[in-house]
């Protein structure tokens, strides 16, 4: 019969022992500060796979002595959450681990909103969705909500010389020799994945036979037979698709073009090419804009050749819009300028048109005064008239400030200053 996997064994059974996550297990941190005061109060973690959100909760019912029970809330039915609850009602105080709790349908979460309350199930709900976008607001209420994170690269290796010393959970009888770079490569691929970490350590444990010094020597060849490159974390309906673009995009604004390739290539091999394209040419107009035109034609036509093309190929003439847009001088006057316009329509500014620009392409416009008095510009030097286009009360309303961060731009500016010149004259 097979043994539970290393990373099961190796399950935190105390909050001490959990690797990681010291924000909120620490010493005087808040989960550690609700057992020491024995109060306990459902929470939401919420964080990539293989962080610790099961060693969470089983480390909290352990050293509160509750029990703990562990279901899924897209899997596990109604009466399976009525099960756990009458094991809270006649034995006492129950953890309930509840992962994709964002999957939770309405009749599920009713049936549990109505016993949070009595404080015999304390309810851990984990997701690597974003709780405030996947999870209803009536649910939220009654949990508080801790973010976890990926572990970092010492924190892996800590958890990883843990499991090869421990003689009953772990791997400690077997004598195992771990290369230097074996375990730099092991804890490079787990990516922060304490699971995929012990899953690729034990393989590679079970899967070499001893030498004769009854020795397991792992070396790098071995730890790469034994790890699988780990799939990239990412979901194209959750909350870290919307935090590529929102990192793409500030990366570009802010000229770092190292990052802006990053958080491409991110979006890229997730799949993700047509959201990439998309945002980069609202990048072009919304952050480069008139501060370099050219940068934003250059733009839409990689775009439109990335479209033709399709992967591979597509990302190379995004990559040379990645940096030209990075790279280009930056304006967000137009960008400004719409939506102050956009604002004061909203708030009720709109005003009559004044008669002279309204439409007189049609019979009887003369008798309603429409288009009369209206001076051609091009009748004009410089093509321009002094006439008053705005409605009248909004008369003097400036919504475009230019910018001086591109030449064409530059130029625009001193033609705008140049009419409102004349007009004072």
């Amino acid at each position: 019969m097979m043994q539970e996997p290393l990373a099961y064994r190796m399950r935190p059974q105390v909050l001490s022992e959990i690797v990681g996550q010291q924000h909120l297990v620490g010493e005087g941190k808040i989960i550690a500060r609700m057992l020491t005061a024995k109060q306990l109060y459902s929470m939401i973690l919420y964080g990539p796979p293989g962080v610790g959100k099961t060693s969470i909760a089983s480390a909290i019912a352990s050293s509160a002595e509750y029990a703990f029970r562990q279901l899924n809330a897209a899997i596990n039915t109604k009466k399976d959450l009525h099960a756990v609850v009458d094991e809270a009602h006649f034995s006492g105080k129950v953890v309930l681990l509840l992962d994709e709790i964002h999957r939770l349908d309405k009749t599920k979460q009713d049936f549990l909103l109505s016993h949070l309350e009595s404080g015999k199930i304390i309810l851990i709900g984990a997701t690597t969705e974003n709780p405030y976008f996947a999870i209803q607001p009536a649910m939220r209420s009654r949990m508080q909500i801790f973010e976890v994170f990926p572990l970092t690269e010492e924190e892996i290796k800590q958890a990883i010389e843990a499991a090869l010393s421990d003689q009953e959970r772990g791997l400690g009888s077997y004598n195992v020799k771990l290369a230097e770079n074996a375990l730099q490569c092991l804890i490079q691929v787990a990516n922060g994945d304490l699971r995929s970490a012990l899953n690729g350590l034990e393989i590679a444990t079970l899967s070499t036979s001893p030498n004769s010094q009854d020795e397991i020597v792992i070396n790098l060849e071995a730890m790469k037979e034994s790890i699988q490159r780990k799939a990239f974390a990412y979901d194209k309906d959750g909350d870290m698709h919307y935090d590529l673009i929102s990192a793409l995009q500030k990366s570009i604004r802010g000229s770092d073009v190292n990052a802006a390739f990053h958080y491409a290539a991110r979006l890229m091999e997730g799949g993700d090419l047509s959201i990439l394209m998309r945002r980069l040419l609202v990048i072009a107009y919304e952050d480069v804009g008139l501060a370099n035109p050219n940068a934003v034609e250059r733009t839409v036509l990689a775009v439109q050749t990335a479209e033709k093309l399709g992967l591979p190929e597509a990302r190379i003439p995004l990559s040379n819009a990645i940096i030209d847009l990075s790279l280009s001088p930056k304006s967000n006057s137009a960008y400004l300028a719409i939506d102050k316009a956009l604002l004061d329509v909203r708030k009720g500014k709109g005003g009559k048109i004044p008669a002279f620009l309204r439409d007189a392409h049609y019979q009887g416009a003369k008798e309603l005064d429409r288009g009369l008095y209206y001076q051609y510009p091009h009748d004009y030097p410089n093509a321009w008239v002094d006439q008053a286009y705005l409605p009248e009360t909004l008369q003097g309303t400036e919504y475009y400030k230019a910018k001086q961060t591109g030449k064409y731009e530059q130029a625009l500016a001193l033609r705008y200053q140049q009419l409102k010149k004349w007009k004072k004259d």
